[in-house]
């Protein structure tokens, strides 16, 4: 087969390429002007980049390629049939409504420290409140230990460093026997007067006749809770001249007499101004005990006798 028009002009039979041969010159095939290169071609070739696409073809005359699709506009020109993405109602924000970073005015700051440090501090308090309260419950729970454990000081510690009443006589004040004159019993001479003006028993009544050896007057001491020392006190009235006396308790007779000395230093022979106070230590058993005054040999027994009364003082 040749190239040239061997019948009727049909797509088929176009050779598109029919321009570049020697016979298909002769045959008056053409370059590209609008079909393949030969006359009254069906489709005809157009040299690159002159067809013009998106043309209407004239008034009434259908377009050979149909309808040709609408093309978008030039490099960098927006087209009128294309919306971004963002334009849509919940579409992503655009580069340009981004917030900028690092910008002032309240706008595109860095992480928030303050913030973050607040927080940290906030944390670290909560902690440290936390841990307080378990100590503080632990040191509870240990005092509630100890007190249903029966923990408590030792008596050494907190009471008081006086002696007992039951072991020495001394201790918590206790009320102790007393008597006068008239409660006491008298042998050997020995009486009651009130002349001498001072005595503090009940009607100044005081005992007299004791300066005479055999003269003696005895207390029965009732009551007593604990054994132990206790301090026996005697009121006594001399007139300025020294004095004293044997003590017996429950018959045995004290070592050293009762000393009933001028200790005021007062005038000899005012028997009203020689009222005085004397004592002495006497060990007393739990119940009754009893305490003798005697005027025995060797004995100064020119005195008045008062009042008696026991005490818990310790001895000095």
């Amino acid at each position: 087969m040749t190239p040239g028009n061997n019948g009727a002009s049909t797509p088929e039979d176009d050779d598109p390429f029919g321009y570049l041969y020697a016979d298909g010159q002769a045959n008056g095939a053409q370059p590209p002007s609008g079909g393949y290169g030969y006359p009254n071609s069906v489709n005809r070739v157009r040299t690159v980049g002159t067809r013009q696409y998106g043309q209407q073809p004239p008034a009434g005359q259908p377009s050979p390629y149909g309808q040709a699709p609408q093309q978008q506009g030039a490099y960098g020109r927006p087209n009128a049939h294309y919306a971004p993405p963002e334009t849509f109602p919940g579409g992503a924000p655009t580069a340009s409504q981004q917030p900028a970073r690092g910008a002032g005015g309240g706008r595109g700051r860095g992480p928030n420290t303050k913030g973050l440090l607040i927080g940290a501090i906030a944390v670290v308090a909560a902690v440290v409140v936390g841990i307080g309260v378990a100590m503080t419950n632990g040191s509870d729970e240990d005092k509630t230990d100890d007190r249903a454990a029966g923990t408590a000081p030792a008596q050494s510690q907190s009471a008081d460093p006086t002696p007992s009443a039951s072991s020495s006589g001394a201790g918590e004040e206790v009320e102790l026997p007393e008597a006068d004159a008239k409660a006491l019993r008298l042998d050997g001479g020995a009486t009651t007067a009130s002349d001498v003006k001072g005595a503090e028993a009940d009607g100044g009544v005081y005992v007299t006749g004791f300066n005479k050896v055999g003269a003696k007057v005895t207390w029965t001491v009732n009551g007593i809770d604990e054994a132990g020392t206790y301090r026996l006190y005697v009121r006594y009235g001399i007139p300025g001249v020294d004095a004293d006396a044997t003590l017996v308790v429950n018959g045995k007779p004290n070592a050293q007499p009762l000393n009933m000395a001028n200790f005021g230093k007062l005038p000899e022979g005012d028997w009203e101004k020689g009222w005085q106070t004397t004592w002495a230590n006497v060990n007393l058993t739990k119940g009754t005990n009893t305490l003798e005054l005697a005027c025995n040999e060797g004995n100064q027994c020119n005195v008045n006798l008062d009042r008696f009364s026991l005490t818990t003082e310790p001895p000095s």
